[in-house]
């Protein structure tokens, strides 16, 4: 089904730009008392105004962009932080046709038309994109943080690891890892972020995640509109809107991902393959 493929092309696209290496933060490099001072008031103030949560519930409207190929669907969204979040696809009648459940180990998606599935341990995943995978960092696109690539949280003595421009109160931050990816962040006047660009070295993969239409949320700000860019080689490949809805905070949430026995497994490498193909 198109809806599906369309779905997943697009996490794919975003995978491939995420990092999850040991060694993807740059050597510090010894900076002025005042550098660092600025640094760190940065960023505690960003984390001081963060949106916080322990679990999350959300239904959203997703709508994909792709090259010929246009459609909406709505995704059920759990997340319980730093351990899981499943994404649960409804294009029509609140019929479930495909379900993604991302730990801090492991992926699996299953396809419920096709009757097949996915299920990997992120570790097996290195080798097949250009880059790794980080749960952390994706669940921070998801729910509008600063990250540091291939790191859960951002301590005080990382905070030299990013160059940092402030203009009339608006901010832009960036660090490149060992790989050479950019990341790069930019932060208003009112300590929000609006938008994350991931670049990896060629410039072949890039994400551009902006974050708008900010509301209150329990006594918080979160931004319910978030638009994505997906572009390989320069060129846009495709794009996703998401708009937050009937957000809520800290409540129960439970994973079901049985299995069942009929269905067929294949790789996730099989999906990107057969995605990247069929997207040209």
């Amino acid at each position: 089904m198109k809806t599906i493929k369309s779905i997943l092309y697009i996490l794919s696209v975003v995978t491939l730009v995420m990092v999850a290496s040991c060694k993807s933060s740059k050597k510090a490099v010894r900076e002025s008392d005042s550098t660092l001072k600025s640094h760190a008031g940065f960023f505690e103030r960003l984390e001081k105004d963060a949106f916080q949560f322990e679990t999350l519930s959300a239904r959203l409207k997703v709508n994909l962009d792709l090259p010929n190929n246009s459609m909406g669907s709505r995704v059920d969204l759990k997340m319980v932080k730093d351990k899981a979040f499943q994404l649960s696809v409804q294009p029509f009648l609140g019929i479930e046709v495909c379900r993604i459940l991302v730990s801090t180990d492991s992926i699996i998606v299953l396809d419920r038309m096709n009757k097949r599935y996915v299920a990997e341990d992120l570790a097996a995943l290195k080798g097949q994109t250009p880059v790794e995978f980080n749960f952390y960092n994706l669940q921070a696109l998801f729910t509008n943080h600063v990250f540091l690539p291939g790191k859960q949280a951002i301590l005080p003595k990382d905070y030299r690891l990013f160059s940092l421009k402030q203009d009339d109160g608006n901010a832009e931050v960036k660090v490149r890892d060992a790989l050479g990816i950019i990341y790069q962040f930019s932060v208003d006047k009112e300590n929000k972020l609006t938008e994350t660009y991931i670049q990896e070295k060629t410039e072949k993969y890039s994400v551009r995640w902006m974050y708008t239409n900010f509301r209150v949320v329990d006594k918080q700000i979160f931004p319910m509109n978030m638009q994505v860019q997906a572009l390989m080689e320069g060129k846009r490949k495709g794009g996703m809107e998401i708009n937050y809805n009937k957000i809520e905070l800290d409540k129960p949430v439970d994973f079901d991902f049985s299995i069942p026995s009929k269905y067929t497994r294949i790789t996730f490498n099989q999906i990107v393959k057969s995605l990247t193909r069929s997207k040209k």
